[in-house]
């Protein structure tokens, strides 16, 4: 991680586990260290429990990390009160997974879309945040005549609008992109990912973009994370982890993305076999160590650590790194 510039996001050693009963612990997120610069878009992907939405709700504090920094803008932010983290909420917002049960169904469209600039008072009358909130719906393609109605109303597509829209009220830095194309219709989900590109370029906006889908995060991440268990396993600018992926579960990962074009699908599938780890009181060794051919006595016994091996390009497996 050796870029000269200064990172909006600087993630280091991040861990949130979360206590069970009986005193165990589950490790949703394990040790992760990131760098996130403006403008940037930064694609975090992994199976369904890897940890990823749970990295993201704990960078903006809706969680509260359990150990490690999260430092915005040069200052650390784990240890700031109630009073200045709802401050710099405005700087950092997200879109959620899901654009019906985020939003109240009991306030209109233009209630929702003004929610947050009332609550941190951003307009001191309410034509004037009604009126922002108008703007804002032009800036994300949805039309003024929805306004008075209500999210029951409209599709997935034009919900998720909603979200974005009310996302970009405070006029955020950074925004958490929680899986926000993954309830969507493939023909919407372009729709929604073109909007938020345009938005970026427009806005000068930095993103996390939380999917399972790699065939998604390839359309607009700058660079790829790749999770599993809580850790990171590989991470590398987007081009070069399509390319030359290196870590067995991203190969897997990749391996499993459909071939539209039926005259290129000659390579025979390959499933991954074995048992997924427990994320309760996680033992020493690699994680992916079940799953994983290549596995051995050393992968069990001690954690890989997360090594560059080319510029920007960074694994975590014993066998790649040649220990």
């Amino acid at each position: 991680m050796n870029d000269k510039r200064t990172p909006l996001i600087e993630i280091v050693e991040l861990k949130k586990h979360f206590k069970l009963n009986g005193g165990a612990k589950l490790h949703a997120v394990d040790g992760v260290n990131l760098n996130i610069y403006k403008g940037e878009t930064v694609g975090v992907v992994g199976e369904s429990g890897c940890g990823k939405s749970t990295l993201g709700r704990t960078i903006l504090r809706l969680i509260e990390p359990t150990a490690g920094s999260i430092i915005y803008n040069g200052n650390d932010i784990t240890k700031l009160g109630t009073g200045k983290m709802r401050e710099l909420r405005k700087d950092l917002q997200i879109i959620f997974q899901d654009p019906y049960s985020s939003i109240d169904p009991r306030k209109s469209v233009i209630e929702v879309i003004a929610e947050y600039m009332f609550i941190h008072k951003m307009y001191k009358s309410k034509v004037g945040t009604y009126n922002r909130a108008a703007e804002l719906m032009d800036l994300v393609g949805l039309a003024r005549r929805y306004a008075n109605a209500y999210p029951h109303e409209l599709d997935g597509g034009r919900r998720q609008r909603i979200g974005i829209a009310r996302a970009l009220s405070l006029n955020p830095k950074f925004i958490v992109c929680d899986e926000p194309v993954s309830a969507l219709d493939v023909s919407i989900q372009a729709q929604i990912l073109n909007l938020l590109m345009d938005l970026e370029d427009e806005l000068g906006l930095t993103y996390m973009f939380v999917t399972h889908d790699l065939s998604v995060v390839k359309h607009i991440s700058n660079k790829i994370m790749v999770m599993y268990l809580g850790r990171t396993v590989e991470m590398a600018p987007s081009d070069e982890l399509f390319e030359n992926p290196l870590h067995p579960y991203t190969k897997a990962l990749l391996a499993a993305i459909p071939e539209p074009d039926i005259s290129k699908r000659d390579v025979e599938f390959q499933l991954i076999k074995g048992e997924v780890s427990s994320p309760i009181n996680v033992k020493p060794g690699c994680r992916f160590a079940k799953r994983c051919d290549l596995c051995s006595d050393e992968c069990r016994q001690d954690d890989p650590p997360l090594i560059e091996v080319s510029p920007g390009h960074f694994v975590s497996c014993f066998v790649v790194n040649g220990r």
